[in-house]
């Protein structure tokens, strides 16, 4: 893997190859990661991985065309031809009137913001293995735990470099760890499964193995001897383990893309009141150590901490250059990046806290349910009609009593968001952050 400065290097040379082959403009991207996990089960080591991989990716405009290709072969002979075929492509291609690069006015200028995104340390796989066996045994030591599917810890580093024919060139390196357990508790068919796990840019900022452990037994135990739901009307609510999802969809929703395309159930709802005035929800790019910290976005633009939802209205779309030109806008600074041309997408994402605790927001339902797993993807983006199988605990006369399963909730999310409250228990250790968030009359299919 090459170090930044290196990485940059790299991408600018392969621009000026593209435009020695004829190219009008072009940008390219340089990703790079090393990755390596322990698991083990029941003690003994069940899996050992470790991954590298490099890899460029150009794009070019030629003419009134685009094109974009990729290889992991980075000797100068396959760069030479890469930038030659791109040209070609480009050529060949047909119009496309918006794609482009990045307006040049508002490219990432002087010094990136520091994120502190690269942990120095580098656990060796003993190290790993150690810290594996660990989060297993304090989930085994739970009371009610029968049998583990495993513990795992692991470590990856990525670095990423982009650069543009119109003056941009940026480089940053980031580092992952993470810590997971899933166990069993009960057993033959009354067995059920849960698990914890916690991911974070640096290994200190990990809860110690026995508490993830200890948490994935604990939940195991709950879910034990669960009940069923009646079908009807019920408030539902969702612990921030999977209420981020919820917030996954408005995101997607929201991209400029789905917009152009008519493909969004937000769409014709730019600037509308969505939420009730309580509900507001952000997008930080720059937090610290953030899992979805970058100091620029796909295109070179600056990324910047935005409101995109303020007491519950919207505040505009996500866009990247192509969406911005089909909508008549400018780029939000929102632009994704693998190979190939710009997604998009947002970064460290938060609804903001409310006012009361989760036994607040619960003590008036006299029967709900307090949703823990969601199963399956049935959601529509283009309609918003929202369908999961879930798992959970019984909600009755404002107290949590007992688990249920094997029930669907149900809705459509322009009216589920328009009744979401939140508690003031948010979390901040995922990429989608929430506090408990509740959600009345959804239908619920059970028995």
């Amino acid at each position: 893997m090459l170090d930044v400065s290196a990485a940059q290097e790299r991408a600018t040379a392969l621009i000026d190859r593209a435009r020695r082959a004829g190219a009008d403009a072009a940008d390219a991207i340089y990703l790079a990661d090393a990755s390596e996990s322990v698991a083990v089960r029941l003690g003994k080591l069940e899996d050992l991985e470790r991954s590298e991989s490099e890899h460029v990716s150009l794009r070019v405009f030629a003419g009134k065309g685009s094109a974009s290709i990729g290889t992991s072969d980075l000797t100068d002979a396959a760069l030479d031809e890469l930038a030659a075929r791109a040209v070609a492509m480009a050529r060949a291609a047909p119009e496309d009137p918006y794609a482009a690069l990045a307006p040049d006015d508002m490219l990432a200028r002087g010094p990136l913001p520091q994120l502190d995104l690269a942990d120095p340390a580098a656990p060796a796989p003993a190290d790993l293995r150690a810290v594996a066996e660990a989060v297993e045994a304090a989930a085994l030591a739970v009371p009610g735990v029968t049998n583990s599917q495993g513990g795992s810890a692991s470590a990856g580093r990525t670095l990423v470099a982009l650069a543009t024919s119109h003056g941009f060139s940026g480089g940053y390196e980031s580092t992952s760890h993470g810590l997971s357990a899933s166990v069993v508790a009960g057993e033959g068919a009354g067995m059920q499964r849960d698990y914890a796990w916690r991911s974070a840019r640096h290994r200190a900022d990990l809860p110690g193995a026995d508490a993830i452990g200890r948490l994935a037994g604990e939940r195991a135990v709950a879910r034990l001897a669960p009940g069923r739901l009646a079908s009807g009307l019920l408030p539902v609510v969702f612990d921030p383990r999977v209420g981020g999802t919820l917030v996954g969809h408005l995101l997607s929703a929201m991209a400029g893309s789905a917009i152009a395309r008519r493909a969004s159930f937000l769409l014709d709802r730019d600037r509308a009141q969505i939420f009730p005035e309580g509900i507001t929800i952000v997008d930080e790019p720059h937090r610290v150590r953030g899992l979805r910290s970058k100091p620029f976005d796909g295109e070179g633009l600056p990324t910047a901490r935005r409101v995109l939802v303020e007491e519950g209205r919207l505040t505009g779309w996500l866009m990247n250059t192509a969406a911005a030109r089909q909508l008549g806008g400018r780029p939000t600074g929102h632009a994704t990046r693998g190979g190939g041309a710009p997604g998009i997408g947002a970064t460290n994402t938060h609804v903001a806290a409310g006012a009361q605790t989760p036994a607040e927001l619960i003590a008036d339902i006299a029967d709900g349910v307090y949703v823990t797993e969601l199963i399956g993807m049935g959601v529509n983006g283009v309609t918003g009609d929202y369908s999961r199988g879930a798992s959970g605990l019984r909600i009755v006369n404002g107290e949590i009593a007992g688990p249920v399963a094997e029930f669907t909730i149900a809705g459509n999310l322009i009216d589920m968001f328009a009744t979401m409250r939140a508690a003031d228990d948010l979390e901040w250790h995922r990429a989608l952050n929430v506090p408990t968030l509740r959600i009345d009359g959804m239908t619920i299919a059970g028995d």
